[in-house]
């Protein structure tokens, strides 16, 4: 399983596809937290938040997190590699977690830039220190938490096609059902209490209380729960392929 899983941070970095996803994630947030004016501008703004950076991160990631995940099967699949990496001596569920794990890393790589902006916001605050450290380090779990479902969800759309356009918009398109999808279907027009139900489905209604950094073992029970939701659902696709 190590081995599987180093493979695939080789893949990513020796293709400077880790490389750009990272560059694209930091440009993007450094662009709208201290470049554009607007409402998520920081200096613009005369707080000390780094809030503005949970607002927009969720949206680059329903775009990039698929990005790394759409070749991770997909691409074995299409080149004839799949049947192989099955005969290894690794369990379905090893090799699922192996590819997760090395998209998840990825995105932890991302990340850990952008405590620049915090240690940024730390120094040039009105007075030095004036940031909500542990309300911050909350939001960076709740984002984590976020970006592992991104990743379970991208893992399954690479391993039910070997079309990696066709896995990047599944990706998307079902991680935006969950992220928003949900929230909009509880408006219509039902009862407070299924309403209620519908919006705990979806990822925004956890999101947004790890954001604000609760850190609640029910938020946490869902992101775990629905990441292991769809790498058993990939595990299942890969046994299907051995029938």
């Amino acid at each position: 399983m190590l081995a599987l899983y180093k493979k695939e941070l080789s893949i990513f970095f020796s293709s400077f596809t880790g490389y750009l996803v990272i560059a694209i994630f930091l440009l993007i947030n450094s662009l709208f937290l201290w470049i554009f004016p607007g409402d998520f501008n920081i200096p613009d703004a005369g707080y000390a938040s780094l809030d503005n950076l949970f607002v927009i991160a969720p949206w680059v990631f329903l775009f990039l997190v698929p990005a790394v995940t759409m070749r991770l099967f997909s691409d074995e699949i299409r080149s004839g590699t799949m049947e192989l990496l099955l005969t290894r001596p690794l369990s379905d569920m090893h090799i699922v977690l192996a590819k997760f794990a090395a998209g998840i890393t990825l995105v932890l790589f991302s990340l850990l830039p952008t405590l620049l902006y915090f240690i940024s916001i730390y120094l040039l605050g009105a007075r030095s220190g004036n940031i909500d450290t542990g309300g911050t380090l909350g939001s960076y779990i709740g984002l984590f938490f976020l970006a592992s479902v991104y990743t379970a969800i991208g893992v399954f759309a690479s391993s039910i096609t070997d079309n990696p356009v066709v896995s990047f918009l599944v990706a998307a398109l079902t991680a935006f059902i969950f992220y928003l999808g949900f929230d909009s279907l509880s408006l219509l027009n039902i009862n407070n209490s299924l309403s209620s139900f519908i919006v705990n489905l979806g990822i925004n209604e956890h999101y947004k209380s790890m954001s604000r950094g609760v850190i609640d073992s029910r938020d946490v029970a869902y992101f775990v729960a629905v990441s292991a939701l769809f790498l058993l659902v990939t595990r299942t696709v890969l046994q299907s392929r051995k029938w």
